[in-house]
């Protein structure tokens, strides 16, 4: 399965995922071979999912993908019921934004040390992976904006330079240069590379340019290329801590992750007068539709249109 995985191209995080359902699929049957299994079982494990253990409908729908690549892709089996199987009904849900106080009360409870990629998240309105992925070559201080390599959907963008952060952004990219080269002096410094981009640019792997911005504090062994140490980014979890822990210290009665930061992105460019288009592009997204969601979670719903209740007290007063 890793193998197909990887041929297609998936993400490690996601072959990690499928991974992980199929192991508990077949022990959920008692180890039973998935080929000698059918419709009734796969049913049987989704409704344990759903009725016993309680998932979300994401969790169901990512366990029933795992399960249909696992059929279709891996084990080549023809089966007229996996087009059959019907995906959990995800409920709309608004998205939580943040006000500017806020954001700057989360910002004033991070640890310095994470302070410049937090910051990014929000003036950029880029997805935590997004921001733990970049390169020293994605920011573009020339051209003022920052390349985003196979985002989500394997789609390449441009996001925000803010201009707050361009003095840091190039404190950061001489830093990662001084630790690339200790690396080197040590024997290692050939960081992990994008696909087939290893075989096509000889050298890239260490390439002061080619190293994360963000960069882990130790070096880890490759889990693709096992015996092969690499400094790898920061651990994408370190980051939801932060961002969750700062929130708390600072009182704010939401729940924030580092998504949030990203919806609050759009939701004050939205604000501010930026056309929705616009936010569309900046945020990556196909359809204009799951943009036109943050012009629901606006201070002023309605575009600023009163409440009866306002206009009637406005009338009275000025009876009075």
């Amino acid at each position: 399965m890793r193998d197909v995985l990887r041929l297609n191209h998936y993400a490690y995080a996601t072959e990690k995922a499928y991974i992980q359902w199929v192991r508990r699929y077949i022990r959920f049957h008692n180890k039973a071979h998935p080929a000698d299994l059918g419709k009734p079982e796969l049913e049987a494990f989704l409704t344990h999912l759903a009725v016993n253990r309680e998932v979300t409908a994401a969790t169901q729908n990512q366990a029933l993908a795992a399960l249909l690549f696992l059929y279709s892709k891996v084990l080549k089996k023809d089966l007229p019921w996996l087009a059959e199987m019907v995906r959990a009904n995800r409920p709309k849900r608004l998205p939580v934004v943040l006000t500017k106080h806020e954001v700057r009360q989360v910002f004033a409870n991070i640890p310095p040390e994470h302070q410049l990629l937090v910051h990014l998240m929000y003036g950029a309105g880029m997805r935590l992976m997004e921001v733990v992925r970049l390169r020293v070559l994605d920011v573009m201080f020339t051209n003022g904006y920052i390349f985003i390599r196979d985002g989500k959907g394997g789609k390449d963008r441009r996001a925000i330079l803010p201009n707050s952060l361009v003095d840091q952004l190039r404190a950061q990219c001489r830093l990662v240069g001084a630790q690339h080269q200790q690396d080197l002096g040590q024997g290692y410094g050939a960081v992990a590379l994008p696909k087939a981009l290893s075989k096509k640019l000889k050298g890239a792997a260490k390439d002061p340019n080619w190293q994360y911005l963000f960069p882990a504090q130790r070096l880890s062994e490759d889990p693709r290329t096992p015996g092969t140490m690499r400094r790898h980014h920061v651990w994408p979890q370190t980051i939801q801590r932060v961002v969750s822990r700062a929130a708390k210290k600072a009182n704010i009665p939401k729940r924030v992750t580092t998504h949030t930061l990203r919806h609050s992105f759009a939701t004050h460019l939205i604000e501010g007068g930026q056309d929705i288009r616009t936010v569309q592009e900046l945020l990556g997204h196909s359809d204009v539709r799951t943009t036109q969601i943050y012009t629901h979670v606006l201070n002023k719903p309605g575009l600023g249109v009163l409440s009866p209740l306002d206009v009637d007290v406005q009338a009275w007063r000025t009876k009075s």
